[in-house]
């Protein structure tokens, strides 16, 4: 059962810290890759930008007329029949406010709509580009114990999240309030340089805040990813182990196994939320200090006679435009740290060219199956050597059984013959060619692999089969079905072919995978323990369809079911890694050696002189 990683320690604590100059570097850097996803969208960015500083201005009405009721109040009170001015500064008022709000509710409208489009569309396009990208991997990659499927999906749903949400951030939220409050200041300096220094010098007093803030959190976000990588792990682990989970009845230990990660997240995000509560308090008090300076200054220009009363909130409010986008400067810096910690993974992933499959090379059309290993030697990701110095020849339209102890490396040849891996050393031939310069993708559809368990995906039978050849008419289905010993099954369940391939038991699924190779038709097979999981019933059934398959074709098979390997007519004995013996069950069982002992082995296994009193009684 795999264990939960110790997670007492944030699991990037051995790293160095980022110092301040490669954090930009790498913000530059992200930022340049996000721009070749922008492009496309171009006139969507510019009729944004163009709506947003509309919006900037409209955000600007309600300072001018606060200032011109205050003023004009002033003036109305000291009339002796107010109530005519009043009521024609009313209407001026209502239609200015009315005015604005009408072209605000468009111009809002379209900058988030469009800001939301742009944001939209580059979460398809970077989760399409990821998934297309990580599909031309070798597999190597994908065995990686750095990609295991929790970790690799938390990396990549993470860094799309982050990607977007900064896009988001930019177009929806920050961009409007920043343009807004440039052109806050602006009026305020041309109003009043003394105002307007105010303004201006709160800006890198907030910027400064909000660095210090974001280089506190940084720590806990590096963390908060482990945490979250290690925790979607352990629930993919605990889904699927969870029949040994209840057979043993460990269900309080996977409990704790979770609430241990849940505690560690929920002290991280907690200290999180605390530090924001802090520095958020210390720019609310900044702020209040402006505005305090702003209304002493403003009124001091009042009593010169410099300024109208009205001009107090005036700037006041402008003061408050420039102050609101500044204080959100730690979402800013949430944002692209969020984007530094998952982006970067992210595009360590999209852009990992060392894992990326050799596809073009020379034709495998008119595959015969000669195949020849010449001293190949392969290692694991992981460091553990699988082959040391193997050699051996298979020949074409024969069946060669490969025979050995568990992890002796009989699997990891037939995955190198298919080109999930590369051998650290030596050569494989493919009729005469060296494999690595045969084309993947037409290899691999020349070539057939059946394994012990073969995946069924989500769907019916009938496309679980059609997997074997897209363009397969519905006949070619119900005759693969037949070779497959499994189309008279198919009939009795209620919804026949278009029944859900998931419901069919381990034998059943067994023969939909052959049925789906047999309209696949490839003049090379693998098979690796096809029949190991299975009943005797079914391994028989389906031990009549590996019969067909291996007629009129080049067949290396992984067995250690006595029957198959006796059908052989070549066997390659393995042992640790190396290739001990060759030859045919007759030559090999007559030299009583290692295939003899794994020969009777087997035999001994299945108590077959109590097997021949039975049959002969």
């Amino acid at each position: 059962m795999p264990t939960t990683p110790e997670l007492s320690k944030s699991p990037f604590d051995k790293k160095p810290p980022v110092k301040k100059t490669e954090r930009r570097a790498l913000l530059l850097d992200i930022l340049k890759k996000l721009a070749v996803f922008a492009a496309p969208y171009k006139t969507l960015i510019i009729l944004t930008l163009v709506l947003t500083v509309l919006g900037s201005f409209t955000a600007q009405v309600n300072a001018f007329v606060l200032r011109y009721t205050v003023d004009t109040l002033t003036e109305i009170s000291t009339l002796a029949d107010p109530w005519q001015a009043g009521v024609r500064m009313l209407g001026i008022i209502s239609v200015v406010l009315l005015t604005k709000e009408v072209l605000a509710i468009f111009v809002s409208f379209g900058q988030r709509y469009f800001g939301e489009k742009i944001r939209i569309n580059l979460s398809r396009d970077l989760s399409q580009k990821i998934i297309e990208r990580i599909l031309t991997y070798r597999m190597a990659f994908y065995t990686s114990s750095e990609n295991d499927s929790g970790k690799l999906q938390t990396r990549i749903d993470m860094g799309v999240s982050s990607l977007t949400s900064l896009v988001q951030n930019f177009f929806i939220d920050m961009l409007p309030l920043f343009a807004s409050a440039i052109v806050s200041l602006v009026i305020m300096f041309l109003t009043n340089v003394w105002v307007g220094l105010v303004g201006l010098i709160i800006i890198p007093i907030y910027f400064f805040i909000s660095q210090k803030q974001a280089q506190r959190l940084q720590g806990f976000r590096r963390e908060m990813r482990g945490f979250r990588e290690a925790k979607s792990g352990l629930v993919i682990s605990l889904i699927n182990s969870i029949s040994v989970v209840k057979s043993f009845v460990r269900e309080s230990i996977e409990a704790d196994k979770h609430l241990k990660i849940q505690k560690e997240m929920t002290d991280n995000q907690l200290r999180i939320r605390s530090i924001g509560f802090i520095y958020d308090a210390i720019k609310t008090f900044i702020e209040q200090i402006g505005v305090v300076v702003i209304i002493l200054l403003t009124a001091y220009f009042v009593l010169k006679g410099e300024m109208t009363i009205g001009m107090i909130l005036f700037h006041v409010l402008l003061f408050q435009n420039v102050a609101a986008p500044i204080r959100q400067l730690h979402r800013i810096y949430d944002q692209i740290n969020n984007a530094l910690t998952y982006a970067e993974g992210f595009f360590e992933i999209l852009e990992d060219d060392e894992q990326v499959e050799t596809i073009e090379g020379m034709s495998g059309k008119d595959l015969k199956g000669h195949i020849e290993l010449k001293h190949v030697n392969f290692t694991y990701p992981n460091g553990t050597q699988a082959l040391k110095d193997v050699s051996f020849t298979i020949k074409p339209n024969r069946i060669t059984a490969l025979v050995g102890l568990s992890g002796a490396g009989k699997s990891t040849i037939i995955s190198l013959l298919v080109k999930f891996y590369q051998p650290d050393s030596g050569t494989i031939c493919l009729d005469g060619h060296d494999l690595a310069d045969c084309d993947t993708h037409e290899l691999r559809q020349r070539i057939g692999l059946v394994l012990q368990s073969n995946h069924i995906f989500s769907g019916t039978i009938s496309e679980n089969i059609r997997y074997g050849d897209i363009d397969a008419s519905d006949d070619d289905i119900i005759i693969a079905a037949k070779k497959a010993s499994i189309h008279d099954q198919i009939m009795q369940l209620p919804n026949g072919y278009m029944s859900t391939a998931k419901s069919l038991s381990g034998g059943q699924q067994q023969r939909i995978a052959l049925a789906r190779m047999f309209l696949k038709d490839p003049p090379i097979v693998f098979l690796d323990e096809p029949t190991a999981s299975l009943d005797a019933i079914a391994s028989q059934q389906v031990k009549k369809s590996l019969d067909l398959i291996k007629k009129d074709r080049t067949v290396i098979m992984v067995s250690h079911n006595i029957a198959q390997i006796i059908d052989a007519d070549d066997l390659v004995v393995i042992e640790d890694g190396r290739v001990v013996e060759t030859g045919t069950h007759e030559e090999l069982y007559s030299k009583r050696g290692k295939y003899y002992e794994i020969f009777s082995a087997m035999s001994d296994s299945l108590n077959l002189d109590k097997i021949s009193q039975t049959l002969n009684s």
